[in-house]
């Protein structure tokens, strides 16, 4: 009966438990997935999904579910907003597929264009356009290399940027990302990240920046560096926020260096943390910037944008893909900008961030176990550890995280020690809505202590 559900914002947006979690309707349909499904494709919370809209996903027993991760930062503007759906129908009534690099269709342009007025700097812009995150990753470090003629990628302590081999190497945490699956590719290399919560109390963001650029000097050499890949603010790796300063000054080495400064937007770009673009907080303008998941409203779409004679230095054919930039997942991300543009989207996300730090430290005041509260926008995070102390308590966030799957929530885990819960709410969603998520964490904070 609930797989009738229209998804979308008229979905009554309520937290309706009707059931135990997972409900018998769920659970059957388990036992099909564990038939059928590798088992390295693992499920957090083990429901499944029929229906969702705003704020809220509704499962085969008809529980409605708070949803706090929209899917890893993907539904920022609502599962099946009317902006999104109306030009996907469209789109697919016309035609599905033509591949770009065959026969090229306006939907691909006009994404492109709007990516070259959105992104940050005013100066001549191209974009190439992929599937997913990893994809585009991979791609901006093809440009870079073959823009400066250079081999050497840096990357940061905590970094996560893919699942592909050069993005696993790129990627700092082992399990479960990369364990048992090496070799990976060469000329990866690491450097300190700025993580405030872990640094000697009042280190600068200058400070860490000169102490990273010390590490690449050393153990790299600029002569030898295509580009630097950092995430403005780290995602899997427990949203972690940079100390003010260590962006620009990571950035301004770049450019005096011939090295090609590259911002992994992925999970913290369009809306998400307060403005268009996390680097936009300080001004910084990467010569590359890569998107996906929040720029299409759940359908597969990412990016590579940056400065035109850059994007320009790969041979004709060098990029592409069968399915990057489908006309499809196009019309999606027109639809999701055009839905951020008309919201105030940057706006509503630093109103969500108001609403969230409020009550999270209302719960860390109860609970010292809360360590830090950090994020921007709607993307927030608290990292758990032993009270007074910086050892991780991995243990009691799992417990909370069980807590509120039990209790109609979708919560996210992450963090280099998965000591971090991760808020990504779609923007979307409605202050009661919120706040009754908040008060669902608190309850499992109390119920778990």
């Amino acid at each position: 009966m609930t797989d009738a559900l229209i998804g979308g914002p008229s979905l009554p947006q309520e937290r309706r438990l009707v059931t135990e979690i997972p409900g018998p309707e769920s659970q059957a349909r388990l036992a099909a997935k564990q038939q059928y499904v590798a088992d390295g494709v693992a499920t957090g919370l083990p429901v499944f999904i029929v229906a969702g809209g705003g704020g809220v996903l509704v499962d085969a027993d008809g529980n409605s579910f708070i949803d706090m991760g929209s899917g890893i930062a993907v539904t920022t503007v609502g599962n099946a907003a009317e902006e999104v759906s109306s030009r996907v129908i469209e789109q697919v009534q016309r035609f599905t597929h033509t591949c770009f690099m065959v026969t090229p269709y306006d939907g691909y342009v006009e994404v492109a264009k709007q990516l070259s007025e959105l992104t940050p700097g005013d100066h001549a812009k191209k974009s190439a356009l992929f599937n997913s995150g990893a994809e585009a990753v991979e791609n901006a470090v093809k440009i870079a290399r073959a823009y400066t003629n250079k081999d050497a990628v840096a990357v940061f302590d905590h970094a996560y940027h893919g699942r592909t081999n050069l993005t696993m190497a790129m990627t700092a945490k082992n399990m479960p990302y990369k364990h048992g699956f090496g070799p990976f590719a060469a000329e990866v290399y690491r450097a300190p990240m700025s993580y405030p919560f872990r640094e000697t109390a009042g280190i600068k963001g200058e400070d860490a920046a000169a102490r990273a650029i010390d590490v690449l000097d050393k153990q790299v050499g600029a002569d030898n560096l295509a580009c630097v890949v950092i995430e403005p603010i780290q995602g899997e790796g427990g949203f972690i926020v940079p100390a003010d300063g260590f962006l620009p000054a990571i950035a301004q080495w770049c450019r005096d260096n011939n090295v090609v400064f590259i911002a992994d937007e992925i999970q913290s770009g369009f809306c998400r943390t307060g403005d268009w673009f996390a680097v936009d907080h300080e001004g910084v303008v990467p010569d590359l910037i890569t998107t996906a998941k929040g720029i299409a409203g759940g359908l597969p779409l990412a990016a590579v944008t940056g400065r035109a004679e850059i994007m320009d230095a790969v041979h004709a054919g060098g990029l592409g893909g069968t399915y990057g930039g489908n006309p499809i997942a196009c019309a999606a991300g027109l639809g999701s900008i055009e839905a951020m543009r008309s919201s105030d989207a940057p706006a509503r996300a630093r109103a969500m961030e108001a609403i969230m730090r409020r009550r999270l430290e209302e719960i860390q005041a109860k609970h010292p176990v809360i360590g830090d509260i950090r994020g921007r926008g709607a993307m927030m995070a608290i990292e758990l550890t032993e009270p007074g102390t910086p050892t991780p308590d991995a243990a009691r966030t799992g417990a909370v995280n069980k807590y509120c799957h039990q209790q109609g929530v979708v919560t996210l885990t992450c963090g280099t020690w998965g000591n971090v819960f991760r808020f990504l709410p779609s923007l979307a969603m409605s202050d009661d809505l919120l706040n009754e998520a908040m008060d669902v964490v608190a309850e499992a904070f109390d119920a778990t202590a």
